[in-house]
């Protein structure tokens, strides 16, 4: 009897401990689609100047001023940039609308970018996942745009 309690205590110490030890992605992508999160935008490229930086926070300034939206995630590759967003769930009947208003808002506002906007999960769970290995350099600058370019093909597929 008392082995049999020494080996639980010891399997529950070490369940604990193993538990502890997770690292695979932080915080803010563990939570992503259960409460807002709000990752900084960012820039990945040869080019990250300050004002490739201005430029992605004025997106996510403007992505985050459409009504109905509550949570933006902004990437900027080399040449294309990924905007992500979640939407209020009594706007979501007009998901659509939503986005082609917020297309025409960036094209218009930013007319030398190419932009991919979607409203859906995955996509957004993606963009933050690559928010987090960027910030934790996980991803070299070669891998991040490569990520970023699946990210758009996984967008493509969806539609």
């Amino acid at each position: 009897m008392k082995n049999k309690k020494k080996l639980v205590y010891f399997l529950f110490i070490l369940s604990f401990l193993l538990a502890g030890c997770e690292k695979e992605y932080s915080s803010i992508s563990r939570w992503a689609l259960l409460k807002t999160v709000d990752p900084k935008p960012i820039t990945i490229g040869g080019n990250e100047s300050s004002s490739d930086q201005q430029v992605v926070e004025e997106i996510k300034k403007e992505t985050s001023s459409t009504d109905g939206i509550y949570d933006v995630a902004v990437v900027k590759g080399a040449k294309n940039i990924i905007v992500a967003y979640k939407v209020e769930h009594m706007h979501r009947f007009r998901m659509k609308s939503i986005e082609k208003e917020l297309k025409n808002k960036l094209k218009k506002n930013f007319p030398d970018e190419i932009f991919t906007v979607s409203s859906d999960f995955k996509i957004f769970l993606e963009t933050v996942r690559l928010y987090d290995r960027v910030e934790h350099n996980q991803y070299s600058e070669k891998e991040a745009n490569k990520r970023i370019k699946q990210i758009i093909a996984l967008k493509k597929e969806l539609t």
